[in-house]
């Protein structure tokens, strides 16, 4: 729960023609994560399964476009399991690339059909601009022998001024469509030397002239009844051809699901190519496995395969760890909190893995900021209710938020904002702020000792013994911390501050210097500035990451002068506005206030908390497993 599964460097040797048998036992148990093994690849040379990769994927890309083509969902589950030899795959290669060349022609005419229709549709569209002109449209495209016509849009401020210009000019205008900004006009008139005058009235106007497309050669009425037939053909021959691929589709149900099947049979053996390597009749296969679930794999293999293997299995190398997959597993309940954590990154193999503290402070610090048992309960229905939609995974966040908000709420003696309707069990916010503040601090002071501890655990974990005693965020940095809040308590509380005071500043400071100036190729000046430096970003990090938690009680009394706020404006109404202000003032400090919230505890968990001692930089247990597509289409792994 607290750290990634202890993992195990395994090898597998088997027979050459044991290998795709090996492959489909490691999927269906689905706890063997797949790596190459560089060192092997001079001792063994070749990759058995390369051509078998290639035959799934082409005959895999084959089968996605005629299930695309015919939506032909999956009616049974997979049920059985198979080893797909090399022969098998190559058949099934060739009759999908037959399928798909007897569909694809008719795919193509679909497309075609759709670019028709939709350049018929986009012309009805063009021709409305049109509608009002009482005229065959063909006369007003292309040049003309003895008549100068420009069709176009101009702003309709310039219309009038632009019609008086142009019959000056022995030109004729005529608006054929207007709304409140631009007019769509014709201008006509005689060729000769008004030419170059009216070019120079159209642009100072800002006409923009339009190109009428060379479909229109007719009266709108018919260009529109010919558009409209066309439109007609097409639906029918695409309907046509769309009966002719479902009838086709319902022809090959049964070979396309046994075609489907196949190919996921034979995923595992194509998927482990790259760590699978052999020479001769021996391969050999490397990856990772969780170490409690080794002997279960043993078992399986010994059953599964006819021939005997070894398998081989070790710790991680101290310079393989950053490359160690991390495994953890999850309560249904933790799993929302873990995508979060995913969201900033992955724990590295042997670093404590923050899902639970993140789970466990997320929802204090929401209720803590957002204390009130109206919203909350209405938090965690809403919670309840997402049990029962496509973002059910999400409902324990949203409960346990609302959960610990209702808690506070009854801390707090509020109830959707009211202070009157129950009796406070801790105290009401606003009633003594200085004492809100002080337990944030102190929440704030826990928060950062436990994640510099957890830094201190991460760095003897990786061997890093130095780092977790002397640097700035290891135990050196915790005891200058400490140091530094039993000095500023004297300070503030007017209480004297004695030598050990200082000592228990300067010590820890003086060794968190020396060892960076340890660490430190620099010149004598530059390192001098750059330890400098790094030691005072270090107490000012402490100082800002500790004054950061004061938003905690910040928002606490946020929340409960936004609902002064409301009341405020709902006490200026009438009966009924006064409700209505109430209902609709409450609504939105839980959608605003409930989402800056959330942002904020969520600023805390990442910046003041896992930036600390959370790298993030860890591989994600990616293990093999059988793809199977469920009933209705959708992608699962088996195992």
């Amino acid at each position: 729960m607290f750290r990634p599964l202890p993992m195990q460097r395994v090898t597998l040797q088997v027979l050459r023609e044991d290998a795709p048998h090996a492959a489909l036992v490691l999927a269906e148990n689905g706890l063997f994560d797949p790596e190459p093994s560089h060192k092997l690849e001079e001792q063994l040379p070749e990759a058995p399964s390369e051509h078998y990769r290639e035959l799934y994927r082409s005959a895999r890309a084959r089968l996605d476009k005629i299930l695309a083509c015919c939506g032909l969902l999956r009616e049974e589950p997979l049920t059985r399991t198979r080893v797909v030899e090399e022969q098998e795959l190559e058949q099934v290669n060739e009759r999908l690339g037959e399928l798909w060349r007897e569909l694809s022609e008719k795919e193509e005419r679909l497309h075609r059909l759709q670019e028709e229709r939709k350049s018929a549709e986009q012309l009805l569209g063009t021709l409305d601009k049109f509608s009002n002109l009482d005229l065959d449209l063909g006369l007003l495209q292309g040049q003309k022998r003895f008549l100068d016509i420009h069709i176009g849009t101009l702003p309709s401020a310039n219309l009038q001024r632009l019609s008086e210009a142009a019959g000056l000019a022995g030109y004729f205008m005529k608006p054929f469509l207007e709304n409140e900004e631009t007019a769509y006009v014709v201008v006509a008139g005689p060729m000769g030397q008004q030419q170059e005058e009216l070019n120079r009235l159209l642009e100072a106007a800002g006409f923009h002239p339009l190109t009428i497309p060379g479909e229109f050669r007719d009266h709108p009425e018919k260009v529109r009844s010919g558009l409209d037939q066309r439109i007609r053909r097409n639906e029918e021959e695409f309907a046509a051809l769309d009966r002719e691929i479902q009838a086709r589709a319902v022809r090959y149900r049964d070979e396309l699901t046994y075609l489907e099947e196949t190919l996921e049979l034979a995923q595992p053996y194509a998927e482990l190519t790259d760590a699978l390597r052999g020479r001769g009749g021996l391969s050999l296969i490397s990856g990772w496995v969780p170490t409690r679930e080794l002997p279960r794999l043993q078992s399986l293999l010994e059953e599964a395969l006819p021939h005997p293997f070894v398998l081989d299995a070790r710790d991680p190398f101290p310079d393989e760890r950053s490359r160690v997959p991390s495994f953890v597993r999850h309560s249904r309940l933790l799993r929302p909190f873990a995508e979060l954590v995913k969201n900033y990154g992955v724990p590295r193999y042997g670093e404590v893995d923050p899902t639970v503290l993140f789970a466990l402070t997320f929802t204090a610090m929401f209720g803590m900021m957002f204390g009130d048992v109206g919203h909350g309960l209405i938090f965690t229905a809403a919670g309840i209710y997402l049990l029962f939609t496509p973002l059910r995974r999400f409902s324990p966040c949203v409960v346990g938020a609302g959960l610990s908000s209702t808690l506070f709420g009854f801390l707090y003696g509020s109830v959707f904002g009211y202070e009157e309707i129950i009796h406070p069990i801790w105290v009401a916010p606003l009633s003594d702020p200085m004492l809100m503040l002080t337990v944030a601090l102190y929440w704030g002071v826990g928060f950062i000792l436990l994640v510099t501890a957890i830094t201190v655990i991460n760095r003897i974990s990786d061997g890093r013994w130095l780092d977790a005693l002397l640097d700035g965020k290891g135990v050196a940095g915790g005891l200058l911390y400490l140091g530094g809040l039993a000095l500023g308590q004297s300070w503030f509380s007017g209480e004297p501050v004695g030598w050990l005071h200082w000592v228990g500043v300067a010590a820890p400071l003086g060794v968190i210097l020396g060892y960076s100036w340890r660490h430190q190729k620099a010149g004598l000046g530059e390192k001098i500035l750059v330890v400098f430096m790094e030691g005072f970003e270090t107490l000012l990090g402490y100082i800002a990451n500790t004054l950061s938690f004061l938003r905690v009680a910040a928002f606490s009394l946020n929340h409960v002068a936004l609902a002064i706020a409301v009341f405020t404006l709902a006490e200026m109404m009438g009966t009924t506005g006064h409700w209505i202000t109430v209902v609709l003032g409450n609504v939105f400090i839980m959608v605003l206030e409930g989402a800056i919230v959330a942002i904020q505890v969520l600023r805390l968990e990442y910046y003041e908390g896992f930036s600390r001692f959370f790298g993030g930089e860890g591989r994600e247990f990616c293990p093999l497993k059988l793809q199977t597509r469920k009933p209705g289409g959708k992608a699962t792994g088996a195992g």
